[in-house]
């Protein structure tokens, strides 16, 4: 977590150089913002968006097993103790807000990082590793979906700023840092990481976990979709002539 309640900490402070001001906390987390403030409340929710992506790589490795996806969530691990290092080397001190005592340093911003570090490798993923369709119409949807993840992403480091948990040094830096590191591991995992795949997924540690290479299906969506599809019309086909 971001920040920890101290036991005689104030309920209204000032902030961003305005008068007193009340604040109020998301149900289940820490994250708060100005009472009232509609802006403040999204932005409060916004910010979690890097929890909601770590949720989701979770449920589709259990669901997939995809090599691609596991290096995938283990480089955002590794960004992130990259980060968790970087903020005790660097021991820059949050913005002041005297309603919190803080229990991390601010320098660079955790959530800048990651956002940023998921947009890169995603955008790098959706123009170089997905399959290439003749037309620019039949890839609209990779620059609807690229287009998501630089707007996600911005407005997370806004919402650090705007609900004064960083200054904007802190989310530059972050930011920075996550586009560095996301394009460092997507050509790792592309260059080092994929040739082992094969290896690793035919294994007996890899067909016990049911691990899956899908680096040379150019759609795997589709892949999944008929294949799923030709096996129900063969098992339905099966049990007709059974009855």
């Amino acid at each position: 977590m971001d920040v920890e309640s101290g036991p005689d900490s104030p309920d209204i402070s000032p902030f961003n150089g305005e008068s007193q001001i009340l604040w109020k906390s998301i149900s289940l987390t820490h994250v708060e913002y100005p009472k009232g403030d509609f802006i403040g409340f999204f932005l409060a929710w916004a910010s979690l968006l890097p929890f909601c992506i770590i949720v989701g790589f979770i449920t589709l490795i259990i669901f997939r097993r995809d090599l691609h996806t596991i290096s995938y969530f283990t480089g955002l691990l590794l960004n992130e103790a990259i980060n968790w290092v970087l903020k005790h080397l660097i021991q820059a001190p949050r913005p002041v807000r005297n309603r919190q005592l803080y229990t991390e340093y601010g320098m660079p911003s955790s959530h800048a990082q990651f956002s940023w570090f998921f947009s890169t490798y995603m955008i790098l993923f959706l123009f170089l590793r997905i399959y290439k369709n003749y037309n620019l119409i039949d890839d609209v949807w990779k620059y609807c979906v690229s287009a998501i993840c630089v707007i996600g992403s911005s407005i997370v480091l806004y919402s650090r700023v705007y609900l004064g948990y960083h200054t904007i040094g802190q989310v530059s830096c972050g930011t920075l840092l996550g586009v560095f590191f996301g394009a460092a591991w997507f050509c790792t995992v592309c260059v080092i990481l994929t040739p082992f795949f094969p290896i690793l997924a035919s294994s007996p540690i890899g067909e016990f976990l049911m691990l899956r290479d899908s680096t040379l299906i150019p759609h795997v969506m589709w892949f999944e979709y008929t294949s799923s599809r030709t096996e129900a019309r063969g098992r339905q086909r099966k049990s007709r002539k059974s009855q």
